[in-house]
C-alpha cells in the first residue's frame, strides 16, 4: 500500500527547518517552532526626532533570519539576523516612545514580541548647525574574552549634548545617553585588537568629530572553539580567471562578507546578499587581464558580528594561466 504524502504545508515547513539547520538551527519536527523573544533590548534617544534601538543578537540555535522592530505596536523596521540594532527616525521632539523587536526564522515562525524599552526624545533645538567638541580622553580595558569597559571625558555643546556614540574600525556599534561617561561592549572576539573612538551628538543630530582612538585586546579563551579564519582556502587559475573556494568561519551567525587580499594588498570585498549567504562551501570568481606566468599569493579573512575583520585563512600561491 502507498503511503500517503504528507501536507504540503508540511512539507514546505520541513525543508524550510532542514535549510535552516545547514545554519546551525535547532527545528522540531514539524518545523512550527518559533524564536524566542529578542533580549536585552535597549532604547535610548539620540536627536530630538530619533532613537537609537539595541538588543542581544539571538542564539543560533534558534535559526534566527531576521529582526521586526516595532514602535508602539506598529512595525516601523526590518533587519537581517546580522543587525541587531538601528536608529529610527522621523519621530517628534519632546514625545514618549516605546519600541520592541521580534524574531523570525527561516520557515516564517515569528517570536513573541520583547518588553517594550521606553524613551522620550529631548526638545528640539531649531537652527542648530554647530557640533559638539570631541571627548577629550578615552580609556579602555578588556573584562574578559569577549567584552571590554571603554571610559571617556564629557564633551561640550552649545545646546547640551544629548547621546554618546561608540565606534570600531569606523563603524558605530553602540550609543548611551548624555549623561554616561561609560559602557561594558559585549559579544566580542577573543584575542583580537581594536580601536574604539567616541564622538558626542546634540538634540539637532550634530556629531562630533571622533575623540581619541583607545587600543584594547581581548584575552584569550581557553575555551574558544572554532577560529575565526576561513577554512580550507583553495585559490585555482584559468584563462584570464581565478576561482577560490573556503568555508565560512563558525562566528555564531552567517558570514556575509571577505576580504580577498592578493600579493598582501587588498584587492576586492566579497557580499553574499541575505538570501544567499553560504554556509556550506562558498566560491568566488575573480577575473583578471594580467599576463599567463603572472604570480599571485591570495588570502582571505571574514567580516565577523562585531564589525571586525578576522584572521586571515592559509595563504594560496598560484601562477596565472593563458
Amino acid at each position: 500500500m502507498r503511503r500517503p504524502a504528507p501536507p504540503r504545508t508540511l512539507t514546505a515547513a520541513l525543508a524550510l527547518c532542514l535549510a535552516a539547520g545547514a545554519l546551525g538551527a535547532a527545528c522540531d519536527r514539524d518545523g512550527t517552532r518559533p524564536p524566542h523573544p529578542p533580549g536585552g533590548l535597549t532604547a535610548q534617544a539620540g536627536s530630538a526626532t530619533s532613537v537609537h534601538v539595541m538588543w542581544q543578537s539571538a542564539d543560533p540555535a534558534d535559526g534566527v533570519t531576521g529582526y521586526q522592530v516595532f514602535q508602539g505596536g506598529q512595525l516601523v523596521r526590518e533587519l537581517p539576523a546580522d543587525k541587531t540594532m538601528v536608529d529610527v527616525t522621523g519621530l517628534a521632539p519632546r514625545t514618549a516612545y516605546a519600541f520592541s523587536v521580534r524574531a523570525r526564522d527561516a520557515a516564517g515562525n515569528r517570536s513573541a514580541l520583547s518588553s517594550p524599552a521606553r524613551v522620550t526624545t529631548p526638545e528640539a533645538k531649531p537652527e542648530d548647525h554647530q557640533a559638539p567638541t570631541a571627548p577629550p580622553a578615552t580609556t579602555g580595558r578588556a573584562e574578559g574574552p569577549r567584552s571590554v569597559r571603554l571610559e571617556w571625558a564629557a564633551a561640550t555643546d552649545d545646546t547640551g549634548v544629548t547621546a554618546y556614540d561608540v565606534y570600531q574600525g569606523g563603524i558605530g556599534i553602540h550609543t548611551t545617553g548624555s549623561g554616561e561617561r561609560a559602557t561594558t561592549l559585549t559579544g566580542l572576539q577573543p584575542g583580537t585588537a581594536y580601536s574604539f573612538t567616541v564622538r558626542a551628538r546634540d538634540g539637532a543630530d550634530n556629531s562630533s568629530p571622533d575623540g581619541p582612538a583607545v587600543a584594547v585586546t581581548t584575552p584569550p579563551d581557553p575555551a574558544q572553539g572554532p577560529g575565526t579564519a576561513p577554512g580550507a582556502f583553495t585559490a585555482t587559475a584559468s584563462p584570464r580567471a581565478v576561482e577560490i573556494t573556503w568555508t565560512p568561519p563558525d562566528t555564531g551567525r552567517p558570514t556575509a562578507e571577505y576580504q580577498l587580499y592578493v600579493n598582501d594588498r587588498p584587492v576586492t570585498v566579497i557580499r553574499f546578499g541575505s538570501g544567499a549567504i553560504p554556509s556550506g562551501r562558498a566560491s568566488y570568481r575573480l577575473d583578471t587581464t594580467e599576463p599567463a606566468g603572472t604570480i599571485w599569493t591570495l588570502k582571505l579573512r571574514a567580516r565577523l558580528p562585531d564589525g571586525n575583520w578576522g584572521a586571515f585563512g592559509e595563504e594560496r600561491r598560484i601562477t596565472l594561466a593563458g
